[in-house]
């Protein structure tokens, strides 16, 4: 039974910092491409930023240079590091891991106050 648990969420001001995390489970994780979405309500979900099992990333242009994924391959986490957080990425930010089939967690709720 593959799990996605994230963590980390809640609120923060504007210009703050936050860190999510991802725990996985019944999954090859070192074979898995991993990523971070998000989605607001009424709106579609959205790319924030992957990483290959290989450890190659990309970003989202409203997020690059703000914030930071990155993975344990020995831990089976991800992370994602958020500076300088604006009130548009509040958002309910979900775990994604993709290889033949798409996975996703249950999401955590990140919320930025002007």
């Amino acid at each position: 039974q593959v799990q996605l648990v994230e963590s980390g969420g809640g609120l923060v001001q504007s210009g703050g910092s936050l860190r999510l995390s991802c725990a996985a489970s019944g999954i090859i994780f070192s074979r898995h491409t991993m990523g971070w979405y998000r989605q607001v309500l009424g709106k579609q979900r959205e790319l924030v930023a992957r990483i290959t099992s290989g450890g190659s990333t990309n970003y989202s242009d409203s997020v690059k240079g703000r914030f930071t994924i990155s993975r344990d391959n020995a831990k089976n986490m991800i992370f994602l590091q958020m500076n300088s957080l604006k009130p548009e990425d509040t958002a309910v930010y979900y775990c994604n891991a993709r290889n033949w089939f798409d996975y996703w967690g249950q999401g955590t709720q990140v919320t930025v106050s002007s």
